[in-house]
């Protein structure tokens, strides 16, 4: 790989203890999202997507950025480590010289893309070594005192699932890296999940590439700010800059004359009902309008749907659940308004 320096109705409806950078991590606690705290160096590991990631708008910088901005005066470190082309023993190979020689605190492995793209021409990695190595870059990294995060690869083509022609070998890559994580108690940033569940909502035109990437794989501008949003809620820090905010999903519906109350009574309770069969969703609340202003231009129902991720609204918006709760409230819509936000004091 070359370093390459959001709706219709249905995709609108469907969308402390210092850690000094010599203590060794607790392992046990990998998992856990927690704040970078003071003195934290954290080392992005992986090929040119991270390589380009630490450039100007990278998705590298872009989290160095909003990491100092957020905790300015606990002087966390941020470095990129990604070289082109690399696989996981090309990683397990620079791991000492590359990483493990800045004393990190944090290590962020995003590989498996050139695992399962150089296939193409006999030179990826076969699943079991590339499970094998992730090991080995997980006890290595922590040998070295460092706490473990590992990212699932993203996309190679952004046609809906099943329509880009590694789609599977990418999912069942994937499935080992959660595996690894889920077997070694690492952190996991499902970045293969996130990547889907946009793209299921956001290329409505079913293109190869231009909605987060330049070429099906390299980030484009919105691919290096989605990537930073989704590794700074691994990391512990909201999109916004605050680990305490929570997203908010509002849905604003002005109905059809032609539906009844009893239309409207069921596509409420079909709504009210989603929270139940969506585990990502955090909060849910609704109401009908009662101001006295007049202004809401005939949007009778209002529903807030909290997430504490954009992950997780990512997750929602191509949920099964809510595909099918769009099928239900579509005919009866005339008009529907949807705005997200961090929710701020």
């Amino acid at each position: 790989m070359r370093a390459t320096p959001n709706r219709s109705l249905a995709s609108c409806l469907l969308f402390g203890t210092f850690l000094a950078m010599s203590m060794p991590a607790l392992h046990g606690d990998d998992a856990a999202i927690r704040a970078p705290a003071a003195g934290e160096r954290i080392v992005f590991l992986g090929d040119s997507i991270t390589q380009g990631g630490a450039g100007p708008g990278g998705y590298v910088t872009l989290v160095r950025e909003a990491i100092t901005a957020a905790l300015p005066d606990k002087g966390v470190e941020v470095l990129g480590a990604g070289i082109s082309g690399n696989k996981v023993p090309d990683l397990e190979k620079r791991l000492d010289r590359d990483v493990l020689a800045k004393k990190p605190t944090t290590v962020v492995v995003y590989i498996g893309i050139n695992d399962v793209w150089h296939s193409q021409r006999g030179q990826g990695t076969p699943k079991d070594a590339f499970e094998k190595g992730l090991r080995s870059l997980v006890e290595r990294i922590r040998a070295g005192g460092a706490r473990v995060i590992l990212c699932t690869p993203s996309v190679i083509g952004e046609k809906p699932t099943g329509g880009n022609p590694l789609d599977a070998m990418l999912d069942e890559y994937s499935a080992v890296t959660r595996g690894v994580a889920a077997d070694l108690k690492t952190g996991l940033l499902d970045l293969r999940q996130a990547f889907v569940g946009h793209l299921a909502s956001a290329n409505a035109a079913q293109a190869d590439k231009g909605t987060l990437t330049t070429d099906g794989v390299h980030l484009n501008a919105a691919g290096n700010r989605f990537v930073a949003d989704r590794m700074l809620e691994a990391l512990g820090v909201s999109a916004g800059g605050d680990a305490a905010k929570k997203l908010r999903h509002v849905v604003l519906f002005k109905f059809k004359d032609t539906s009844t109350p009893e239309d409207v009574a069921r596509i409420v309770a079909a709504f009210r009902g989603l929270p139940a069969k969506i585990a990502e969703i955090d909060g849910f609340e609704w109401g009908t309008d009662v101001s006295p202003e007049g202004k809401a231009q005939g949007f009778t129902h209002c529903f807030l749907v909290t997430f504490k991720t954009a992950a997780d609204r990512d997750a929602y918006l191509p949920h099964a659940a809510h595909k099918e709760f769009v099928s239900i409230v579509g005919p009866h819509v005339d008009k529907v308004c949807v705005v997200d936000f961090w929710g701020a004091e």
